[in-house]
């Protein structure tokens, strides 16, 4: 239940192969996996132009507005035609589906989660009151703004994340407590759960 410590902006940015944006990985599982055979993967990412989203066919993804005026995300059909503009509020949708990105009112920055449907799944939630998570097979709290106080039995001392500060547990996420500490405080929780734990790491 080792747990890391994250600053978003640390984090070494990779281009969009179309160009319309840059990510930041910020944990997948198993380690070194690929995009083709991640159970889990945690990123950010800054959408800087209208561009269509990449398929993962048998994933389930999530997207959450941390910074910017937002998006509107549509399928071909328009099956799928949903307007991102509140700021920390989860947005589920499958990768099998093609998706169009349009921007509202210029770039934003976004929390991507995405699991492997049938070995992992997810809960995302916003939190801006005293809260408590865990546990999970994994987990990832990220202080969107402001500032939070984290402690639980299993960390040795209580932990403070400023903002676009987080902490990752790769393996169990144990049971632990969050508490603002400045007014307005965000803090966004990703619980993962792994579904079939008999796979031998990458």
């Amino acid at each position: 239940m080792l747990v890391e410590r994250i600053t978003l902006n640390q984090i070494k940015p990779q281009p969009w192969k179309n160009g319309a944006g840059l990510t930041r990985e910020v944990a997948v599982h198993p380690q070194n996996a690929s995009p083709d055979n991640f159970d889990w993967r945690l990123s950010v990412a800054v959408i800087g132009r209208n561009a269509p989203f990449s398929e993962f066919p048998g994933i389930d993804r999530c997207i959450v507005l941390l910074r910017g005026a937002g998006m509107r995300l549509r399928s071909a059909d328009m099956a799928v035609d949903e307007r991102l503009s509140r700021a920390h509020q989860a947005f589920r949708f499958s990768g099998d589906t093609p998706l169009t990105a349009s921007l509202i009112n210029g770039p934003t920055l976004d929390l991507n989660v995405m699991t492997r449907r049938g070995r992992c799944r997810f809960e995302v939630s916003s939190h801006s009151e005293r809260t408590e998570a865990g546990p999970a097979s994994a987990g990832l709290l990220l202080c969107s703004q402001g500032e939070w106080c984290v402690d639980g039995p299993a960390l040795p001392e209580a932990l403070t994340v400023g903002s676009l500060q987080a902490l990752l547990w790769r393996r169990g996420l144990p049971a632990v407590r969050a508490e603002p500490l400045l007014p307005d405080s965000v803090l966004l929780v990703v619980q993962l759960r792994l579904l079939l734990q008999d796979r031998a790491p990458l």
